[in-house]
């Protein structure tokens, strides 16, 4: 059952990316799209944890990790919109495959965890993923699909949440230590939910947008929520690190899904480079200690 779950959860991460991305090419404001994620998960997930699950005991440092992680997800939560709004969706989905590369990069500094050889080797594969995603550039130079990832507006958005990710993910951990994790998941939409509203609202047309795309931007934040109540179940089942590795097909899903839909091109080297990339997170989540 959590390898199910986990593939839901990847699935409905996937599903929360193409309506999300069929808005934002529908003309509908990213902010509009990134609070209705936010807000419609809150209206799904408060009859889930009120009527199947109990309100914990909340532990000393569960407000202030609150307050810094769900600020930090409110950057990434616009950032993605971004993403999707500049750039083809089968180019900057995988991109996410960074979060733990940046977590192997960062860990040394703050935590004074060293990468292995094996940890070493996964940040390569999803290197050489990124570099294959922009293959048809190399006709200009080896550094040419560097330079294209580089240059990509959503690629680069992209990256920034995964770093931003890479640093919530330690905020996420200590949440969910200090209540419950379907109780984490509910504050921390609640608190972006609160925080992106007076954004939203002073956007140009912004609650006449709600209104007149509403039935389009509802299935957004129920698609992010069911997500996240797979994932959780799936964490309570097995190891942490088998469920975010199945959770990363999402990016396979994501060029997928992009070539299907919104008729991308480049599927073949798109898709060879994102399947590598969820090899180097798997290589990676799997060397790592929990």
């Amino acid at each position: 059952m959590w390898f199910l779950f986990s593939f839901l959860t990847a699935f409905f991460e996937s599903l929360k990316d193409v309506v999300s991305k069929k808005n934002l090419k529908n003309n509908v404001n990213e902010y509009v799209v990134a609070w209705s994620m936010k807000f419609f998960a809150v209206v799904l997930l408060t009859p889930v944890l009120f009527l199947f699950f109990k309100i914990p005991q909340i532990g000393n440092d569960f407000w202030w990790v609150l307050l810094v992680g769900g600020s930090l997800n409110v950057v990434a939560a616009v950032l993605i919109m971004k993403a999707l709004k500049y750039s083809d969706m089968s180019l900057v989905v995988p991109m996410i495959a960074f979060t733990p590369v940046f977590l192997l990069l960062t860990s040394p500094l703050m935590l004074g965890e060293w990468p292995n050889f094996w940890g070493v080797m996964g940040i390569l594969l999803i290197v050489l993923g990124s570099y294959i995603l922009h293959i048809k550039e190399k006709k200009d130079g080896y550094f040419a699909p560097f330079k294209a990832l580089i240059k990509e507006r959503g690629a680069r958005l992209m990256l920034l949440v995964a770093f931003i990710w890479s640093i919530t993910s330690n905020f996420d951990k200590i949440g969910v230590i200090n209540s419950s994790p379907i109780f984490w998941v509910f504050s921390t939409n609640t608190l972006m939910a609160l925080v992106l509203l007076p954004i939203m609202m002073k956007q140009n047309g912004g609650t006449k947008q709600i209104i007149s795309n509403f039935k389009s931007l509802m299935p957004v934040g129920f698609f992010n929520a069911v997500a996240q109540i797979f994932q959780m179940t799936a964490i309570n089942m097995t190891l942490v690190a088998y469920v975010i590795s199945i959770k990363r097909t999402s990016v396979i899903m994501g060029v997928l899904f992009g070539a299907l839909i919104f008729k991308e091109k480049g599927l073949k080297e798109r898709l060879l480079g994102a399947v590598i990339m969820v090899m180097g997170v798997i290589l990676i989540l799997f060397t790592k200690s929990y």
